[in-house]
C-alpha cells in the first residue's frame, strides 16, 4: 500500500513539474491573478488522476489483494475472539447452575 502512495505521489509530482513548466513557458495559461499555483496544482491533479487509474492498474490491484488479507484476518481474529466469549459464558453459566 505504501509502494501504490509513492507511486501516486511521484506521478502527481511529475505532472507538477510538467504543467509548471508549461505554464511558466507561455504554453499554457497562466491562471487569474494571484491564483496561478492553485491553477498549477489543479491542472497536476487532473492530469495525473487517469495517468495513474492506467500505469498504476498492477499496482492497485496488488495494495488491494493486501487490504482484503488484513481485513479478512482481523474479522477471522474476532470471530475466534466471539468464540472464546462465547465459550467462557456458556462455562461460566453451566458452573452456575450446577451451585
Amino acid at each position: 500500500m505504501f509502494r501504490y502512495t509513492l507511486m501516486r505521489l511521484g506521478i502527481f509530482a511529475g505532472c507538477l513539474v510538467v504543467v509548471w513548466g508549461l505554464v511558466y513557458s507561455g504554453i499554457a495559461p497562466r491562471g487569474l491573478g494571484d491564483a496561478n499555483y492553485m491553477w498549477v496544482v489543479l491542472l497536476a491533479l487532473v492530469i495525473s488522476a487517469p495517468i495513474s487509474f492506467v500505469a498504476l492498474r498492477k499496482e492497485r490491484d496488488r495494495a488491494s489483494v493486501q487490504v482484503v488479507r488484513k481485513v479478512d484476518r482481523i474479522k477471522a481474529n474476532l470471530e475466534a475472539n466471539r468464540s472464546q466469549e462465547d465459550g467462557a459464558d456458556d462455562s461460566a453459566r453451566a458452573q452456575g447452575q450446577t451451585s
